[in-house]
């Protein structure tokens, strides 16, 4: 079985709201092994909402869609539902006392206009909502059936539970289950990682792999289809291991695990601490580690030296050695982390010092180069990196170059690539 979704609003086209609606209908459906065909969002238009039902309708066996069912002039759904399904509108008298004790109950002022959610396209399956005042219903279109909810969010999963979702069961009674699970990487280029697992691409059916790259790094999502939970583990656990035995330096986490959360376990489990000595990241190393609960256990010290005078007072950096090497350097990077070591006293110290941009680069040193020291009682090293986009977008991504650093320090391994 196939389904589509619809997210009704013109508030969604402009922006105003985010529609939530449609990714946690669709996350129902993985999970009851129905194959979502396509999500669209259309405006509160009567001509535009007829053309995306009907062209779901004619290409899905089921529609569900969200909005539009309240009281004014443009809750033109339940009229579109009607036209499509070639039936009339009827008001049930039952629904509209049930909407005015509503309101005499929230004692809310009552107007007459509210009325109108009581009007349903003829023979439909009515969605009672518990907690709102608009029904849904659901109206047979050609071969495909049509499931018309609130876009109000709690309305809708309270009547998606009661109604919707048993009625798709009947409609499609195959026992199966959609399943994802995602492995995160970082420090690997999406163009890199495809050529690494390329044929997991090409032959893997079930599951099925796809790469997501943002920010933090490339995740790998792969996904089963499976007649019981415990069947779809045996088959992510299959590609899985595979997978991990193609990129065992790269892949940090599973799902929605972050790696400053990892890093943080690790840390805790081995009795280590940590001590920050930040320049172009301005904290924001610090502030990631520290949205961790728990990370006071491991977390001693962070500090932000942004000029050169503070190098100076806080590390010992000696003037002679920035004039010489300049602030962006490996040397001054190293005599950052070592100085944090030696005043905090933690088991590790990083640093991070480069240059965020827009402006302060140059053809030697240019704008996104980042020289970060590690250092602990076995020794120091620096570590280069480059990156690239806007100065926000550099200091995150040294954040979780940084992160990643002490990551594959712990686990000693070979701090890049």
């Amino acid at each position: 079985m196939n389904i589509e979704i619809i997210a009704i609003g013109t508030e969604l086209l402009l922006g105003q709201s985010v529609d939530t609606n449609s990714s946690w209908l669709a996350k129902e459906m993985a999970r009851m092994g129905i194959d979502v065909y396509s999500f669209q969002a259309v405006g509160d238009n009567e001509k535009r909402i007829e053309t995306a039902l009907k062209g779901a309708c004619e290409r899905s066996q089921a529609v569900l869609t969200t909005g539009g069912l309240g009281p004014t002039v443009d809750d033109v759904t339940r009229k579109v539902a009607a036209k499509l399904a070639s039936r009339t509108l009827v008001y049930h008298e039952n629904i509209a006392k049930e909407i005015e004790a509503r309101f005499a109950r929230n004692k809310l002022p009552f107007a007459k206009v509210n009325l109108n959610q009581a009007v349903i396209p003829q023979g439909a399956v009515i969605i009672p909502n518990p907690v709102g005042t608009a029904p849904g219903f659901i109206v047979k279109v050609g071969k495909s059936h049509l499931a018309c909810m609130p876009g109000v969010p709690a309305e809708m999963k309270s009547m998606f539970e009661a109604t919707v979702k048993p009625f798709l069961k009947e409609l499609s009674p195959t026992e199966s289950l959609i399943k994802s699970r995602v492995y995160r990487t970082t420090g690997i280029s999406e163009s890199q990682l495809n050529e690494m697992i390329r044929d997991l691409f090409e032959k893997s059916t079930n599951p099925t792999v796809g790469v997501l790259a943002h920010k933090e790094g490339v995740d790998i999502r792969l996904t089963a289809k499976a007649a019981s939970d415990q069947e779809a583990d045996t088959l992510l656990d299959g590609l899985g291991k595979t997978l991990t035995q193609l990129l065992p330096n790269y892949i940090y986490g599973l799902d929605q695990e972050d790696l400053e959360t990892i890093v943080g376990r690790m840390m805790t489990t081995r009795g280590l601490s940590l001590a920050l000595a930040e320049s172009c990241t301005g904290g924001l190393i610090a502030h990631r580690i520290t949205r961790v609960p728990g990370s006071s256990r491991y977390f001693k010290a962070g500090y932000v030296s942004y000029s050169n005078e503070a190098k100076t007072d806080l590390f010992g950096v000696e003037p002679a050695l920035i004039k010489s090497k300049g602030a962006v350097s490996p040397e001054v990077a190293l005599k950052m982390a070592e100085g944090a070591l030696k005043r905090s006293g933690a088991s590790i110290a990083l640093s991070a010092t480069g240059i965020a941009g827009p402006d302060g680069g140059t053809p030697e040193k240019p704008v996104g180069l980042v020289w970060m020291g590690l250092c602990d009682e076995s020794g120091s090293q620096a570590v280069e990196y480059r990156f690239f986009g806007h100065r926000d977008n550099i200091q995150f991504r040294a954040s979780q170059a940084a992160l990643e650093l002490l990551r594959r320090h712990v686990l000693g391994m070979a701090l890049k690539g």
